[in-house]
């Protein structure tokens, strides 16, 4: 079977969805890797960029990669409205599943065309999105649904979501759930840790209502000040920052915050586990989350 994936949500930092399709990739190659018996899989990631390039992974040694030089902007206005070029043109091959790595189809000539719906909220909530999401996704999603061969979402609650309100029937419906990274377990819980959030900071992440908790937690804490006595531990706040980030970083960097929130930046999967290995707890204020993927 020969399988195109559109691996542009992973070509740089990777945030949730970008791991997602890592992951899928990842998996794809060790469940069809001859060892196990299984059929034969010509695996291929899509990637195309103006400013960045895709950079081949360890992790999927022996996969094919295309790599054109087409903005993401111009690219998805041409794939979301109209549907054109075929993924097979502007790979310049042949295949039998084009696999989008988000709501809106990749279109294909002759492949199966399959999306993948994490979450409904930028159709309940545009105003938590923004440029292309905004404009393409809540116009668009149901059309592209509706044509889709097949739908992956990533928990029941999401497939629920798809089939209601987007009207699709459960059958063209598959639920490939996230799995946990492969990290040894922690010996011991930090006598030191921290509060924990991880995720891209966006609306949809609620981050505003994290720090207004913490900020009340602070004012009836004994030993919640900047000298750090026995009390309410320290909030990290890990994840790519958007441009809604702006206030919330601020926030971070004047009193009574300052001292007690930490803003980590991105941290690249390489470093992930010793961010949770650090932490007392991590909290997931989001307002929806298809699954929500930090928790595992």
């Amino acid at each position: 079977m020969r399988v195109l994936i559109d691996y542009r949500p992973a070509l740089r930092q990777r945030s949730g969805v970008g791991e997602y399709t890592h992951q899928l990739a990842r998996a794809l190659v060790a469940a069809f890797a001859p060892a196990n018996g299984a059929g034969p899989l010509e695996l291929t990631l899509f990637s195309s960029s103006w400013k960045h390039r895709f950079v081949p992974d360890r992790e999927l040694a022996g996969v094919a990669a295309i790599d054109r030089r087409v903005p993401v902007s111009v690219l998805n206005f041409a794939w979301h409205r109209l549907g054109w070029p075929p993924a097979e043109t502007i790979a310049g091959a042949a295949f039998d599943v084009a696999h989008s790595s988000h709501p809106l189809l990749m279109p294909a000539r002759d492949a199966a065309q399959v999306i993948t719906i994490h979450d409904l909220d930028f159709l309940s909530h545009p105003e938590r999105t923004r440029a292309e999401v905004r404009r393409d996704y809540p116009a668009l999603v149901r059309a592209h649904a509706g044509r889709a061969d097949a739908i992956i979402v990533s928990s029941a609650f999401a497939a629920g979501e798809v089939e209601t309100r987007l009207g699709v029937e459960r059958a063209r419906i598959a639920i490939c759930p996230a799995g946990a990274p492969a990290w040894p377990p922690r010996t011991a819980s930090p006598r030191d840790g921290y509060v924990l959030f991880f995720g891209t900071l966006e609306p949809r992440k609620n981050v505003g209502g994290l720090l207004d908790a913490y900020e009340r937690l602070m004012a009836h804490r004994p030993g919640s000040g900047s000298t750090r006595r026995p009390g309410l531990p320290d909030l990290v706040i890990a994840g790519r920052a958007t441009e809604a980030a702006a206030p919330w970083l601020d926030r971070i960097g004047r009193p009574p915050l300052a001292g007690r929130v930490r803003y980590a930046g991105y941290v690249d999967p390489s470093r992930r586990r010793d961010l949770y290995v650090g932490a007392r707890m991590l909290v997931q204020p989001s307002f929806e989350e298809g699954f929500g993927m930090t928790v595992l």
